[in-house]
């Protein structure tokens, strides 16, 4: 007859127990289950020339960034100045993804804050970045020369991550054939 009274109480201790630990974890560590696997396949119109597609195809044989952006994401622009300088120093080209935006707003953002993109797709739905995972924006993923996954930032990328992660793995991935 006790014991049966205890179930409540043990299972309300294991629930604040694994409430504890969820909320130890930070938010933008969350494993991407595309890392290590081929990039998702798309084909979307570019922002800036609709009539020219970007795709999947374009990141084959290089070493890229692929910035999932938005004009009306404020991390966005905190993020962009460094995308900027980064496209001006690094030759790793950078992709982009303009999610759920509209097109005007996409292209008065590039010419006000500097376009640091060698192409960028244009998601008006958003059914390219749910196949890439994306939980929100700006989300930035490494590509290798194979088309695989290597790296994902969730938020916007800092000097920190720019040059004790993305960087070193760049170098390395640029080594490898």
């Amino acid at each position: 007859m006790k014991l049966r009274a205890l179930i409540p109480l043990l299972a309300f201790i294991v629930l604040v127990i694994l409430l504890a630990i969820g909320l130890t974890r930070d938010p933008k560590k969350i494993p991407s289950p595309l890392i290590g696997k081929p990039a998702p396949q798309f084909s979307l119109p570019a922002v800036l020339q609709p009539q020219q597609q970007v795709a999947t195809a374009d990141f084959i044989g290089k070493v890229a960034l692929f910035n999932v952006w938005a004009s009306w994401c404020a991390a966005c622009r905190e993020e962009h100045p460094l995308l900027v300088e980064f496209a001006k120093q690094y030759d790793t080209p950078i992709y982009g993804l303009n999610y759920k935006d509209q097109r005007a707003d996409a292209i008065r953002w590039l010419e006000v804050f500097g376009n640091p993109y060698v192409n960028s797709a244009f998601d008006l739905q958003g059914t390219v970045g749910i196949d890439w995972g994306v939980y929100g924006v700006p989300e930035t993923f490494l590509i290798d020369k194979k088309g695989i996954i290597r790296f994902k930032q969730i938020g916007p990328i800092t000097m920190d991550v720019l040059n004790n992660e993305i960087l070193p793995l760049i170098r390395q991935l640029e080594q490898e054939s």
